[in-house]
Parts: structure tokens; C-alpha cells; sequence
């Protein structure tokens, strides 16, 4: 079981940057593919980005590549978000994800709280 709080949203203007940290206790960090979504209000969650245990080879949605980065810190077990360029469309809550697969393919998974992020124009 990991337990992953969120921070680093707040209000900012169309073109910013920001950087959202999710720090994960309770389990060894570095056994678990992280992942960041967004919901914003009316609409479904979407996934964003997601990082191997090993740090190698992120995955992005489209609506984001290229403006977003995710990276991790085992070390600190910690996963990151940098946003680059936002735009009023990123606003939405950002929720953190972490992902445990089982030697059978099941996945159990765990999720932050959530940190608003809102970009004005």
C-alpha cells in the first residue's frame, strides 16, 4: 500500500510554467509505475503521462507532448510534472497514480488527492 500527496498546482497565466510533485510513502517506491491525469470540471479524467519503474521511455498524450515532462526521483521517492507553455485548457485538478502489477497482471493502483491547477488567459 503507498499512500501519494500532491502539490504544486495554484493559479497562473497562459504560457507559464509549473511543476507538480507527488511524494509516495509507504511501499518501496521504486516497485511502481507512476502516472499523472487531470480532471477538469464536466469532463472525464485524462491521462497525461505515465513513467516505468526504471525512469526509461515516458509515455505522453498527445495533448500534452511536447509541453509536458514526467520524471521520478527514487531516491526521494518522488514523481514530477513539469508543464511548459500551459494554456487555459490545462486547467483542471491533477491527480497522481501509482501503479503495482502482480506476477498474475493484476494491477492495483493508488491515487493522490489532487492539486488544482488554473491557467488564465
Amino acid at each position: 500500500q503507498v499512500q501519494l500527496v500532491e502539490s504544486g498546482g495554484g493559479l497562473v497565466q497562459a504560457g507559464d510554467s509549473l511543476r507538480l510533485s507527488c511524494a509516495a510513502s509507504g511501499r518501496t517506491f521504486s516497485s511502481y509505475a507512476m502516472g499523472w491525469f487531470r480532471q477538469a470540471p464536466g469532463k472525464e479524467r485524462e491521462f497525461l503521462a505515465a513513467i516505468i519503474r526504471g525512469g526509461s521511455s515516458p509515455n505522453y498524450a498527445d495533448s500534452v507532448k511536447g509541453r509536458f515532462t514526467i520524471t521520478r526521483d527514487n531516491a526521494k521517492s518522488t514523481a514530477y510534472l513539469q508543464m511548459n507553455s500551459l494554456k487555459p485548457e490545462d486547467t483542471a485538478v491533477y491527480y497522481c497514480n501509482a501503479r503495482y502489477t502482480t506476477w498474475g497482471s493484476l494491477s492495483t493502483d493508488a491515487w493522490g488527492q489532487g492539486t488544482l491547477v488554473t491557467v488564465s488567459s
